[in-house]
């Protein structure tokens, strides 16, 4: 199991490419949340962040804490900031 965030994002972002990436159309599936368990690599996919945790976690209630959380056709899950916008045509 991962001993670090770093580690735990690198595994998870692995599983998706290898495991997860397979299996889903990524156009139709784009911008849904995909939950992965780093040492299962068993994974959920929900519009839902927090409903596709949950039914991971009814299947592997040990997951807690070795689970890894991105966007379907992202690199994260959320983004934080605002947009840089060109002010110079303005």
């Amino acid at each position: 199991m991962p001993t670090d965030k770093s580690e735990l994002a690198e595994r998870g972002n692995e599983i998706f490419e290898r495991v997860v990436r397979p299996e889903v159309d990524v156009d139709e599936e784009a911008r849904k949340f995909v939950v992965v368990d780093v040492e299962t690599e068993d994974f959920e996919i929900d519009r839902n962040a927090r409903a596709a945790f949950d039914r991971l976690l009814e299947r592997h209630p040990d997951a807690r804490g070795r689970t890894w959380l991105r966007r379907v056709g992202s690199r994260s899950a959320y983004h934080f900031g605002g947009r840089l916008q060109n002010t110079e045509d303005q």
